[in-house]
């Protein structure tokens, strides 16, 4: 397996408590940020909840998750208990995350081209090094692939 160490660059977002962060925040912290398009949406649903069931397994390897996305504190509060969320949703309201890790893109659906978050992980080091990183990512299996990889490291 061949590990990427790009370090992370500078960002700001807002926890779903409302508190802003940067990534000091994320200091001496071994995490997972997923970037998804929507909350409560059928793929974002799905994949936010997988890592949700999953948290203690990230737990247990000494791992933080966190879900990405633009939605507001508001969306996100919503989010979390319609489907009993574990997971803490960080919203990205101005995109500065999303522009810092590259996945706000151009997608193109019925036609119709427009701007988005491409759905994507990173699995992240205390020293902020981003250890390994998944694109246009497939929801189905896709959290038991962050596990492996993790559990490798």
């Amino acid at each position: 397996m061949t590990l990427n160490t790009t370090k992370i660059l500078n960002f700001s977002a807002k926890l779903d408590t409302g508190e802003k962060i940067t990534q000091q925040f994320f200091e001496n912290k071994f995490y997972v940020l997923f970037f998804y398009p929507r909350d409560d949406t059928p793929g974002c649903t799905i994949e936010t909840k997988d890592f949700s069931n999953n948290k203690k397994q990230f737990s247990d390897l000494g791992i933080e998750l966190f879900g990405v996305s633009k939605d507001d504190q508001s969306s996100h509060e919503k989010f979390k208990k319609k489907h009993q969320l574990s997971v803490d949703l960080l919203y990205d309201h101005e995109g500065l995350m999303c522009e810092a890790f590259q996945v706000w893109k151009e997608k193109t659906m019925y036609g119709k081209t427009y701007k988005g978050i491409e759905r994507s992980t990173f699995l992240i080091s205390k020293d902020g090094n981003i250890l390994k990183t998944w694109r246009k990512v497939k929801v189905e299996g896709h959290v038991q692939e962050v596990i492996k990889t993790a559990q490798a490291l």
